[in-house]
């Protein structure tokens, strides 16, 4: 039987139905994708009003954005601009984080690659765990055992130090040992989460490639850096990308707990003097301007490094 030729209503009719049922269809993914949209509305968006602060004499009980608020334009900006602290700050913030991204990002990279190198399944496994259990570790406690280990009277370091014939090492407040203790502390703790991202990558190469560079003679280690580094190395510069995108920001929580006035020359950053100003002098407009040029400047940072990274091999963020 010949069908008969739809009319251009029923057609309209025909795709609004389908367009219903494919949305009716989606509703528990959008139910999913609401709790982490709630989550960055409230924690992340909403608390970004507050920074509305650092163009006001802000204090206490004031609210942010109100005929009552005393704005102060760029004044904040212009004594933190005006601080002879400022320069020292901004140095010690720019070294730690290079200091990261030379020597923690690339041992991250090279610890993914020997794990993935290890054979035995059930070893694999047991060192990838043991080198995430750092991680989940205080930071507090972090420093509480680095104080223990470094210490100047009972210190382990130090016993040996002396057994050998050398003399005591105040490690924690000499100005020397800061950024090795920090960045090494960093590295025994964030390693093994670092190299989840990069072990994930090594996962999804397709061993079809090994297996013809086998036939073709090819060892472990040229397979390293013919095959594995090559197919990480968009998920390098990703990773990359990301940790420029904060090179303005050092966590302030634990280098309170380490520094001292003696290493303040090489310790102290934006983080911690926003920390003092916030907290201890109750200047929030100045805390509140210190964290917004930092977010500047870091928004500034990570679109030049993504340009600069996709045109020169293709791969960015976006």
């Amino acid at each position: 039987m010949k069908k008969t030729p739809q009319t251009e209503t029923e057609v309209r009719q025909i795709g609004r139905v389908r367009r219903l049922t494919k949305v009716r269809s989606q509703i528990p993914y959008w139910v999913i994708m609401l709790v982490p949209l709630l989550f960055f509305l409230l924690i992340c968006y909403w608390p970004m009003f507050g920074l509305a602060i650092s163009f006001q004499d802000y204090r206490i009980g004031d609210p942010f954005i109100s005929a009552q608020s005393r704005w102060a334009g760029f004044k904040w900006f212009r004594l933190l601009f005006r601080n002879p602290n400022f320069p020292r700050l901004v140095r010690n913030t720019l070294v730690l984080n290079l200091l990261g991204i030379c020597v923690s990002f690339p041992i991250a990279i090279l610890f993914a690659l020997l794990l993935n190198e290890v054979r035995t399944r059930w070893f694999r496994s047991l060192s990838a765990n043991i080198s995430l259990l750092p991680y989940f570790i205080s930071t507090v406690v972090i420093v509480a055992i680095m104080y223990n280990i470094f210490s100047v009277d009972s210190g382990l370091v130090n016993q040996v130090i002396e057994k050998l014939g050398g003399s005591r090492i105040h490690f924690m407040s000499e100005k020397q040992w800061f950024r090795p203790l920090y960045i090494g502390s960093g590295i025994w703790q964030n390693t093994g989460f670092n190299a989840v991202v990069f072990t994930a990558a090594i996962s999804g190469i397709d061993p079809n490639l090994y297996e013809a560079a086998a036939l073709d003679g090819s060892t472990r280690l040229k397979n390293i850096f013919y095959i594995t580094i090559p197919c990480i190395l968009p998920t390098i510069i990703i990773m990359l990308l990301l940790r420029i995108g904060n090179l303005m920001t050092v966590g302030y929580e634990k280098i309170i707990l380490m520094y001292t006035p003696s290493t303040y020359e090489v310790s102290d950053v934006l983080s911690t003097y926003a920390y003092r100003a916030g907290l201890g002098d109750q200047k929030f407009s100045l805390s509140a301007a210190i964290s917004l040029m930092n977010s500047v400047c870091n928004v500034i940072l990570l679109f030049s490094a993504n340009k600069l990274t996709k045109k020169l091999s293709g791969t960015a963020l976006w």
